[in-house]
């Protein structure tokens, strides 16, 4: 996926300002909006409860006394409500992805979402506790990401970039990314790196203490 500007007031694509000098950018993309509409607006099964309803609603119009005329302008009217429920929830989804770019380099995640009011999320690796991948069909998945108890962010800030069902401790989410086990691997890596780093330079400063033995490292 190439990257482009999507917001005027963007120094570099996905991030308000441009990186800064030694941190390296490691990849960029967005959610597919077709997986985006179906596991996280729920197109299908919005489009499974209105031919459900529209089976329930002929089924009773036939047994009324309603004229052949009646009945097809009433499924009609039905058929559209719900296709145009379908078309909405579907434009909301492409509009989210071409509104979202997802950013990792060599020291945090970068997440720029909404479409109306744009929010940029700065994940320092050092705020980031875990990751867990879900996958989909295919090579298309979330990675979610657990953050320390401090570091909440409100579920309506995140959605759709969040995991599902986790309301009082919040998760950010790449949602729908593809090649998402080539994608984890890559943050995997360069979580463990930076937490690497972060550990020899804490044990290099770290003064001996009296017993001669140093603190514990940083958990990784």
């Amino acid at each position: 996926m190439k990257a482009t500007h999507e917001h005027e007031f963007e120094a570099a694509p996905g991030l308000p300002e441009p990186l800064p000098a030694g941190e390296k950018l490691l990849w960029q993309g967005a959610p597919d909006w077709f997986r985006l509409a179906l596991h996280a607006f729920h197109v299908r099964k919005i489009a499974v409860y209105f031919l459900i309803m529209l089976v329930i609603q002929l089924t009773y119009l036939t047994d009324s006394d309603a004229s052949s005329r009646e009945i097809t302008i009433s499924i009609v009217k039905s058929f559209l409500t719900g296709l145009l429920a379908i078309a909405m929830l579907s434009g909301v989804a492409w509009l989210s992805c071409k509104t979202t770019m997802y950013t990792i380099t060599d020291k945090r995640l970068v997440m720029r979402i909404g479409i109306v009011l744009t929010l940029t999320f700065n994940l320092p690796f050092k705020r980031i506790a875990a990751a867990s991948i879900k996958h989909m069909n295919g090579a298309v998945g979330d990675i979610a990401l657990s953050l320390y108890p401090a570091d909440r962010i409100a579920w309506m800030h995140l959605w759709p970039h969040a995991r599902a069902w986790r309301l009082t401790q919040p998760e950010p989410a790449l949602r729908c990314i593809k090649d998402v086990d080539a994608v984890g691997k890559l943050l995997l890596a360069a979580w463990s790196q930076h937490h690497a780093d972060e550990r020899v330079t804490t044990d290099a400063t770290r003064p001996v203490e009296p017993s001669g033995q140093t603190g514990q490292g940083l958990p990784a």
